[in-house]
């Protein structure tokens, strides 16, 4: 594969595309005549099936240009193609459906073990052991988290933003869904608060470092700049102590609304219109229409977005990375795990953060699961 790159980037460009173009539909027309080939019965589908199945994986290995490192991996690749054939060929006889099953479901679980399953245990014992992994510590590592100035500093900031963010995220997204909900150029206005759902935490943050810049001389920060023109001195915002967080939670703020808006605007929608006009002829005003029927019907998509933004403010890691690197007491649980480990290798105050962050996420997210099956029940 690595040839073949390098034998295309002598091509002219203009030539370039019309063989990657060629090469692409090459790439599409053989799967769609494997994928033709898996539903035929006869002796030579059967023998392309079986080709598929074991020369596949092996010829993509191959053309990673693997070729010296890896044949094992090859190997091991053509042997699971075999017995993913012969499990799907039984079960086409009409035997063996559990053997597929577990054939087919293998891959999957043998990576979420590998990717997801191994590092979470591995975090976990991790936590317990002493920094450089010599011996067991017991409680040390949790202990070092709540009462080391770096810890608690970590711990009541993200607090902060789990706070903070999700709620006001919630309530701005909800009130730009009802005020704009039906009106002219809804559609319009909406992907206005959209679109910075399109751009990264760290894009965000970027844009917001130029919105909080302090300089010496000429000020092109927004803020200062504002501030200057009236003859007040510059202020170092990232800087500024305690609110400075409140600063950075704002990024987010401006990200989530977005996604808030999108998710209770639909959900604004689908309140049975006959509720509504029912309570207007009850003689309720416009805010006790929104409170006492709006609202339950879309307490379910309220919930979703709370807990969907509250995982990300326990999670956020981006922002204050870009912004200020954890310092002038900014930092949070997800950015002090990664710096611990950065320093000198601290794996058991960095497990330690990482098992107290997982804590904090498993609740919201078991609430949330609880939360939906009783919709499904009610439904």
């Amino acid at each position: 594969m690595s040839e073949f790159f390098q034998w295309l980037a002598g091509v002219p460009p203009l030539i370039q595309v019309p063989i990657i173009l060629v090469v692409f539909a090459i790439l599409i027309a053989l799967i769609l005549a494997f994928v033709e080939a898996a539903t035929r019965g006869g002796r030579a589908f059967t023998v392309l099936r079986l080709l598929a199945a074991v020369l596949v994986p092996v010829a993509i290995l191959l053309a990673l240009g693997l070729y010296n490192s890896v044949m094992w991996v090859a190997g091991i690749a053509a042997v699971l193609g075999a017995l993913l054939y012969l499990a799907d060929r039984r079960s086409r006889e009409g035997a063996g459906s559990l053997l597929q099953l577990s054939g087919f479901l293998a891959p999957a679980l043998l990576l979420l073990a590998i990717g997801l399953i191994y590092p979470t245990i591995r975090t976990a014992i991790s936590a317990f052991m002493a920094n450089d992994g010599s011996g067991f510590v017991g409680l040390g590592n949790f202990i070092w988290v709540f009462t080391s100035p770096d810890g608690v500093t970590a711990l009541l900031n993200t607090l902060v933003w789990v706070l903070v963010a999700p709620v006001v995220s919630t309530i701005i997204g909800l009130a730009y869904a009802v005020f704009i909900d039906k009106s002219r150029g809804e559609k319009f206005f909406k992907l206005l608060v959209f679109m910075p759902m399109a751009i990264s935490f760290v894009g965000a943050s970027i844009i917001f470092k130029f919105f909080y810049d302090t300089r010496q001389g000429e000020q092109i920060g927004v803020l200062n700049a504002i501030i200057t023109a009236f003859g007040a001195k510059p202020v170092d915002w990232l800087g500024l102590e305690p609110w400075n967080t409140l600063f950075l939670v704002v990024i987010l703020i401006w990200t989530q609304a977005g996604f808030a808006m999108v998710i209770l605007s639909a959900a604004i929608k689908g309140v049975p219109a006959e509720q509504l006009e029912a309570a207007a002829l009850d003689g309720a005003s416009p805010w006790q229409r929104f409170a006492n029927v709006t609202l339950p019907g879309i307490r379910s998509s309220v919930v979703v977005v709370l807990t969907t933004i509250s995982i990300a403010s326990l999670k956020v890691y981006d922002i204050v990375s870009s912004m200020t690197g954890g310092r002038s007491d900014t930092t949070v649980l997800a950015f002090e795990m990664v710096r611990q480990f950065q320093l000198g290798a601290r794996t058991g105050y960095s497990s330690a953060l990482a098992v107290i962050l997982f804590i904090l996420v498993l609740p919201i997210i078991i609430y949330n699961v609880r939360q939906h099956k009783k919709q499904r029940g009610i439904r």
